[in-house]
């Protein structure tokens, strides 16, 4: 399992595919398949059979996944993509930082 530096309700932007461009807020985190799954964005349609959670079935839309590596973190000093690096505090706490304007990202 790898320790990934984009977390649950970080925004971020699509850097490519289809959706490139677009900013999110990342809804759920799956490291094992080191994928994202950003709010409102990479919208697919599936046919569902009827179910408790979806009692009529028909087509529906939902988000697919995203390669984590297909997303940046949006810093909000910089108002624009950023690489995220790690630092430790005098405190002992490990956190993340911008590596643009040196932000700390974690509070």
């Amino acid at each position: 399992m790898i320790n990934f530096k984009i977390r649950k309700d970080d925004q971020v932007m699509v850097i490519t595919g289809k959706e490139k461009g677009k900013t999110g807020k990342v809804s759920r985190v799956n490291p094992a398949k080191a994928t994202v799954l950003v709010e409102k964005l990479n919208i697919v349609k599936r046919h569902q059979k009827p179910s408790q959670k979806y009692k009529h079935g028909g087509i529906i839309e939902k988000e697919a996944p995203l390669a984590i590596s297909n997303v940046m973190f949006l810093c909000v000093k910089c108002k624009g993509p950023v690489r995220i690096g790690r630092k430790l505090l005098e405190d002992g706490r490990k956190v993340r930082v911008c590596k643009k304007c040196g932000e700390v990202l974690d509070k």
